[in-house]
């Protein structure tokens, strides 16, 4: 796995800038040991690329393998083996985004020495910690809401322990503020340009299996162009709706394909931002009378000029008569019209299950008159989706361990729990945990080694690829 190249430039900025000037400052105490202070100052980079990452609560896995390629030859230890999900499990990432808020003991100190000797080394650390929280932001195709929001809660903190004008820095984009009358409305977001509609269909082109949802993705888009040329051309359109219904099992690649999705609707014209917005019954619906709508509204504010996931939307009508599921649909179905031309929504979940969502309200069929089916994968489809993950993270399995693989795939029984590619996922992390055991007793591993999994790396086909991370996984 390679990392984000502009993070781990943002990090090099970050030691270069500032070990020297810790260096310096601890250079008359007796005792210190610089190569630890150079070591203190990595850390503190670290803790600033995780809060930032944990900050959302989406802790995504270019993020996580980004986090993890950078940090683990500079700091070793079990950064060196560990993977996404082991992350994901500790507290290294994991309730780290309050890091921000207060002032660090290193900016502190810098901030103190400042004050006493008019030098301007905590602005140092600002500049530098600010560059990094946009790297972190920028891993990700989008940035969401919740990283603009840290971001300043960040450079506020450092405002107040004295770094920092509270302007932006030159060289580093502006991030958003909030303001207006709709809770947590973006405002003056410097967006990068569209991505070309050629490469986002390569993209696609690009997912694992998935035939009929590229199709059913395709005549969306050709739709879309044919209508922005009839209007270029001031000829009479036919408005469809745009929301859609994604039915499919978990792991099936419905997040995947609905960010992509709302690239291509930037790109087309139909929202400004692009950027996805995922929720769940538990974002939508609250616990007292009026609370509800307020929900569903901040959702759709977040996601003004994008896209809202609505993941599981069939748990919405499976209250009791005192639940406010229903309530929640109902904002939906006034919000769709309200902002038809300002926020797309997507409503995902299993097949059967979706019938129901799209039964409980008269509005909701005919605003959401496509859906979009995403078929279980194959053995062959799951064997690519292994191997790719590998490609990407640096492994590859030799012809027994792949003959392994695929045999356990095939033991897999199908049912409606069935995770697809997550399951795809946990059995090549299992596998990587269980190749780090056997390699760390190898006395001089070479690269191939380090690289190779072999059969005995597989778990059995009886094994869950979960148990068998809990055994063999080293704790981050």
């Amino acid at each position: 796995m390679i990392a984000d190249p502009g993070l781990e430039a943002a990090v090099t900025a970050f030691e270069q800038a500032l070990t020297p000037i810790v260096q310096t400052l601890a250079g008359t105490v007796e005792g210190v040991d610089r190569d630890a202070l150079a070591v203190d100052v990595t850390r503190e980079a670290l803790a600033i690329v995780a809060a930032i990452v944990d900050c959302d609560g989406t802790r995504t896995d270019a993020e996580l393998w980004s986090l993890l390629v950078i940090f683990g030859p500079r700091l070793g230890g079990d950064l060196l083996r560990a993977t996404p999900d082991d992350l994901r499990r500790s507290d290294l990432v994991v309730g780290r985004a309050q890091w921000l808020e207060v002032p660090s003991t290193m900016l502190d100190l810098l901030a103190r020495y400042d004050a006493r000797h008019a030098t301007g080394h905590a602005r140092t650390y600002h500049d530098r910690a600010v560059a990094i929280a946009f790297a972190v932001a920028a891993v990700d195709p989008y940035t969401t809401e919740g990283e603009l929001k840290a971001i300043e809660a960040f450079r506020a903190s450092m405002a107040r322990a004295g770094a920092g004008p509270g302007g932006h820095e030159p060289g580093v984009p502006a991030a958003a503020t909030t303001g207006g009358s709709s809770p947590g409305a973006l405002t003056e977001v410097e967006l990068p340009p569209p991505r070309p509609l050629d490469e986002l269909m390569a993209e696609l082109d690009d997912l694992v299996g998935l035939d009929g949802v590229k199709t059913e993705v395709k005549l969306v888009t050709d739709l879309i162009r044919v209508q922005n040329l009839r209007r270029e051309r001031d000829l009479p359109v036919a408005e469809q709706s745009r929301h859609l219904v994604f039915a499919g099992n978990p792991g099936t690649g419905k997040t995947t394909v609905a960010r992509l999705l709302a690239q291509i609707y930037r790109t087309l014209g139909v929202v400004e931002r692009g950027h996805l917005v995922e929720t769940d019954r538990s974002g939508l619906v609250a616990g007292f009378v009026g609370q509800t709508a307020t929900k569903v509204v901040e959702v759709f504010d977040a996601a003004e000029q994008g896209v809202v996931l609505i993941d599981e939307a069939y748990a919405l009508v499976r209250g009791g008569g005192n639940d406010f599921g229903r309530e929640a649909i109902d904002t939906i179905v006034k919000l769709v019209e309200d902002r038809r031309d300002r926020v797309v929504v997507i409503a995902a979940g299993y097949p059967d299950e979706m019938a129901d969502f799209i039964g409980a309200n008269p509005g909701l069929r005919s605003r959401f008159p496509r859906t979009i089916v995403f078929d279980d994968y194959s053995t062959d489809d799951l064997v690519a989706i292994f191997t790719s993950i590998g490609e990407d993270s640096g492994y590859r399995g030799d012809e027994a361990a792949m003959a392994k693989v695929r045999a356990w795939f095939d033991a897999q029984v199908r049912d409606k729990g069935f995770g697809n590619g997550r399951v795809a996922r946990n059995l090549f992390e299992a596998s990587v945990a269980r190749h780090a055991s056997r390699v760390v007793t190898i006395e001089d591993p070479s690269d191939e080694d380090l690289t190779t999994l072999e059969a005995d790396d597989i778990p059995a086909s009886e094994e869950s690829a979960d148990s068998s991370i809990r055994r063999s996984a080293p704790a981050p």
